[in-house]
């Protein structure tokens, strides 16, 4: 100890000394300042204070900080690079700015600017503790980089919605943790369609209600909603063209404006539906005379008479008002449960349908191929307004001289129909299919025709954007064709549940929908954990 310290044990030893005396000098009962002092003994003391080793003092330490963690969201962030650092939080004097030239950003930075109640300074050179927004060059579409480092966060974005997924990801972050961990996170999507199907048809929901579900999705980077609003029990948008097949109960074309401006700004995409030749009950009530009748002339519910030349241009008319009105990409033409398609033999009971059938197509030609014409005619009519046609998969038919178009999108949700093809015969055709899996993503209301609400843990355990039709998953190298999916809301018992039932049953299946849609493989926490983020999340 002597040899490696020694002359620091010395200085302390000396001073103890020093401190001993004066404590000896103060139990004398004179105070130090009165002590009489003898010839010389200050100036002694003071040089032998002089020579004697200064104390060495230890350096503040510096705070070392364990390597981070990836962020707490919903869903998980694909990759996150660690790093030493206290991480960002909102504080006095910080803000949101845009980087140069990438003024399209400024909507997304006020918005997390409110959310995070800072400042928004717009397009202007960052500065410490801000949160910066870019847009930058390669990438996916959808993705984006963010990075938090010494006191700043820059999210960049290969383009606007990117950017905006970046800031879900900062929200949640801060929400769940208290702040965003230092670090980078590179993060997108694993497929490119991701949302919720409303049937608005059956039973009304209010503009506000679809309002909140769309700030609900927009959090969960879900980017499509679909809305089903012509059925047998309701036409629920109002109509220029055909006034007459509106139901009392509607939204308004300025609710749907409302509705498609805030869904915009949230970057989701609102798919509108009219299902044909089925499910057109509403429709037909102003116009009994397109009514599918058999045989026997027993009507058929919701089915109109395709081999009417009216039934095609009354939902013509409905199709083209209402691609003006949707300024999206898809408009959904249903094409499911044609009622004429599911007895034993068509061409038998609807005469007047295999006749039309073979006038058109052939000898050969049956009602399947009547009704295919259908599809594609319709498909025609949205495409000419600059729309992707999307249908169900049921009105895709095997064999026949007519095929479906191999550019409209199938929508897989059952295989339950006569006839009906697995989701192989589909992707083996090279077509393009969107997973409704009826198994898993079907929230029918009042749970009729044994259907049971899904949950939350099965999807999340079990689902996977393969698994299409039942349980099993199809073959992983159709993984590129299959776009994505969505949770479905069908209200076929309209009264069984409330709006905030809806929603409250809803809210878990939808973040595990999310968490599959966008992080591939098994998620990182386990059901319980999930359970209590999204409970943390609110």
């Amino acid at each position: 100890m002597w040899d490696s310290r020694g002359a620091r044990v010395t200085g302390v030893m000396v001073s103890l000394g020093a401190a001993l005396s004066l404590a000896l000098t103060g139990c004398s009962g004179e105070s130090r300042g009165d002590a009489p002092q003898r010839p010389g003994s200050g100036d002694a003391q003071d040089e032998a204070r002089a020579q004697a080793p200064t104390p060495s003092v230890s350096p503040s330490p510096t705070r070392v900080y364990p390597l981070s963690k990836p962020p707490a969201v919903i869903p998980s962030v694909r990759d996150h690079e660690a790093a030493r650092g206290p991480g960002w939080k909102p504080g006095p004097g910080r803000g949101v700015v845009i980087a140069e030239g990438d003024e399209e950003l400024a909507d997304e930075g006020r918005l997390i600017a409110g959310e995070l109640k800072i400042a928004y300074r717009g397009e202007v050179p960052a500065r410490a503790g801000d949160v910066e927004l870019a847009l930058g060059s390669g990438g996916k579409g959808e993705s984006y980089t963010l990075v938090a480092r010494d006191g700043r966060v820059k999210i960049t974005g290969a383009d606007q919605a990117g950017v905006f997924y970046g800031t879900r990801t900062l929200k949640q972050s801060l929400r769940s943790g208290g702040a965003m961990p230092e670090g980078v996170v590179r993060d997108q999507p694993d497929r490119p369609q991701r949302g919720l199907n409303l049937d608005i048809a059956r039973k009304h929901f209010t503009a506000a209600w679809i309002e909140a579900r769309l700030r609900e999705m927009a959090d969960l980077k879900l980017n499509q909603l679909g809305l089903h609003f012509s059925d047998d029990q309701g036409f629920r948008i109002a109509s220029d063209s055909h006034p007459e097949v509106v139901s009392e109960q509607h939204l308004s074309k300025a609710e749907v404006r409302k509705i498609i401006a805030l869904a915009q700004s949230l970057h989701i995409t609102v798919v509108p539906e009219i299902d044909s030749p089925g499910h057109l009950g509403a429709v037909m009530k102003a116009h009994p005379q397109l009514q599918l009748r058999n045989v026997q002339g027993v009507p058929r519910q919701g089915a109109v008479d395709i081999s009417n030349p009216q039934s095609a241009q009354i939902v013509d008319d409905l199709l083209r008002e209402y691609a003006e009105l949707f300024p999206g990409a898809w408009f959904h033409i249903g094409a499911d449960e044609y009622q004429a398609l599911t007895v034993s033999n068509p061409e038998a009971s609807y005469p007047q349908l295999a006749q039309a059938a073979v006038q058109e197509y052939g000898a050969q030609a049956r009602v399947q191929d009547l009704a295919t014409g259908w599809l594609n005619d319709r498909a025609a009519t949205v495409r000419e307004a600059d729309k992707r046609p999307k249908a169900w998969n049921d009105g895709f038919f095997r064999g026949g001289v007519v095929s479906g178009d191999k550019d409209v999108e199938v929508e897989y949700w059952t295989g339950k129909e006569i006839g009906a093809r697995p989701p192989e015969e589909y992707l083996a055709e090279g077509r393009k299919v969107v997973n409704l899996n009826d198994e898993y993503l079907y929230y029918v209301l009042g749970e009729p025709n044994e259907f049971t609400y899904p949950t939350g843990r099965r999807i999340y355990e079990e689902w996977t954007p393969l698994v299409l039709r039942g349980t099993t998953p199809v073959p992983a190298r159709y993984s590129d064709q299959i776009l994505g999916g969505r949770l479905a809301v069908w209200c076929d018992l309209s009264g069984a549940q409330t709006e905030e039932q809806v929603a409250a049953g809803i809210r878990m299946p939808l973040r595990a929908v999310s968490q599959k849609l966008w992080t591939p493989g098994q998620p990182p926490l386990d059901w319980a954990g999930f359970t209590a983020l999204a409970n943390q999340l609110g």
